[in-house]
């Protein structure tokens, strides 16, 4: 992406949610944040906290933040205190809670600035590994001592490359202030509360994402309009960046075609340029990806139609993961290459692509069975989990029964009424879908094998693999239970045998 223009589009009209997307040059989506009002324990925030648990044998312990759902704490990250039931400590979220499990906490707070991060009680003095020219890390790493408060730890950021010494003072300022309300605060208030609320999603992308290659913001609510002009002259005062006010009648991200995007980043398949396509998919433990020539046949031989496959999968890949917020371990089969230079080209193209990525990633190689094994630094909640629930019909499992495995239950089911009772007629209520399967494929046998009058209702309300006897006993009354139904709920449909 370096070089090419950026565009910030920011949906902020919606009070239950923000929704931020960067879109390059093409309209394509480059990252994406998202950011609901109800959700807790955010990364960044801090809490005065009271240890509820200790478990020494998982060397682990658990905090009351005050807000109803514990944090997670490393003892390891703890050092020179024991931990002990009851003890009152200052710790900053390190990652959000998602699903079952609460947030991670640390003792070792940092605060982000435009240019730098401070870090109260450290010592160290830093600069950010992204910067490659020597000559420039030398340049703010001199700086950085001599503007580093003492007490604190400081980290020089990516973005303060060529910037002056008058910006990161202003920068260093800024942080230690905002420690000491920080502290003030602490002491003001009795465990467990949250002392520090991290900046809104909004100011935070502007604060990262804010650079060279932006050339326009637009924005969809007309109260925030100052609040971005102003961080953007505070950022770039010699540099022009539009900040557009959108007052159009159909939906901010409609406009830009983002609705259909994001909708794409919560499908398994994703399909490449090319015909070729990568199937994601998200377990508790790592990210799984499999990659597929698909319509792709190549011009060449096989030897380069696998590669080009590879290699264009390989960029979409670590997009993915980027829009998709996926970290911890990912596991990637592409599809087998037998020359070792090959795959040997293939991960440096991979290690070139996450430089770029914000997230500090590590590509381990292939492995002897042809797979791409990756971690990935996982700084907030992926995006299946912040936007998607199990499904309540597979219970996760990711599949349902089929229309005949649900149809053979009711066959048992039908025995057992059959069997405990003498009546003439019944009728079972299921899904639509499996009633006419049923209909089309085994109800004329079953009445013949039962002996029975059986009527299938088909309701399209009803869970797939869920079923009910309505009604049974002498013919007519079920036939008079079956009209009235009709009368009532006319949508539903009542499959009787064709031989009746």
């Amino acid at each position: 992406m370096t070089g090419c223009s950026k565009k910030i589009i920011a949906n902020l009209i919606d009070s239950e949610e923000v929704r931020i997307a960067i879109i390059d040059e093409r309209g394509k989506l480059y990252e994406f944040y998202y950011e609901r009002m109800l959700e807790h324990q955010r990364t960044g925030e801090i809490y005065k906290a009271r240890v509820d648990t200790v478990l020494k044998g998982m060397n682990s312990a658990f905090l009351n933040l005050g807000d109803g759902k514990n944090g997670f704490l490393y003892l390891d990250d703890v050092k020179g205190i024991e931990v002990r039931q009851g003890m009152e400590m200052l710790v900053q979220v390190v990652k959000n809670a998602r699903k079952g499990k609460g947030a991670r906490v640390s003792p070792r707070i940092s605060l982000a600035g435009r240019y730098m991060v401070l870090i109260p009680g450290g010592h160290e003095t830093g600069v950010s590994k992204r910067i490659e020219s020597d000559t420039e890390r030398t340049r703010l790493r001199t700086m950085a001592k001599k503007l580093r408060p003492d007490g604190f730890g400081i980290i020089i950021r990516t973005v303060a490359e060529g910037c002056e010494e008058q910006d990161l003072k202003n920068d260093a300022e800024s942080l230690a202030a905002q420690w000491e309300t920080i502290c003030r605060c602490a002491k003001q208030n009795s465990a467990p509360c949250l002392v520090h609320h991290d900046t809104g999603l909004l100011e935070r992308v502007l604060r990262d994402e804010l650079t060279e290659e932006v050339d326009e913001i637009v924005i969809d609510c007309e109260d925030e309009k100052a609040a971005v002009e102003d961080i953007v002259k505070r950022f770039f005062p010699d540099k022009e960046i539009e900040v557009n006010l959108f007052r159009g009648k159909m939906p901010l991200f409609d406009v830009y075609g983002l609705e259909n995007q994001i909708a794409e980043l919560q499908s398994r398949k994703v399909w490449l340029s090319s015909g070729a396509y990568l199937v994601i998919d998200q377990t508790e433990a790592l990210t799984v990806i499999d990659v597929n020539t698909g319509k792709f046949v190549g011009s060449k031989n096989l030897n380069d139609t696998v590669m080009q496959t590879n290699m264009e999968a390989a960029v979409e890949i670590v997009r993915q993961l980027r829009l998709r917020a996926l970290g911890g371990i990912v596991v990637v089969d592409f599809i087998d290459m037998e020359n070792e230079e090959d795959n040997h080209a293939l991960v440096r193209h991979l290690n070139e692509l996450f430089k770029n990525d914000r997230c500090k990633a590590r590509v381990y190689g292939v492995t002897g069975l042809g797979l791409v094994e990756i971690t990935r630094k996982r700084a907030r909640t992926d995006m299946r989990t912040a936007l998607m629930r199990s499904c309540p019909y597979c219970g996760g499992l990711g599949a349902i029964p089929s229309e005949e495995t649900v149809a053979l239950q009711i066959k048992r089911f039908i025995r057992k009424v059959v069997l405990s009772s003498k009546s003439e007629a019944l009728l079972v209520e299921c899904c639509s879908s499996v009633a006419e399967y049923i209909y089309e494929n085994f109800l004329e046998v079953w009445e013949e094998e039962f002996e029975r009058k059986i009527f299938i209702r088909g309701c399209p309300g009803m869970q797939w693999s869920k079923y009910r006897l309505e009604c049974q006993g002498p013919l007519q009354q079920v036939e008079h239970r079956i009209s009235i139904l009709q009368k009532r709920e006319g949508w539903a449909v009542v499959y009787k045998s064709p031989s009746a």
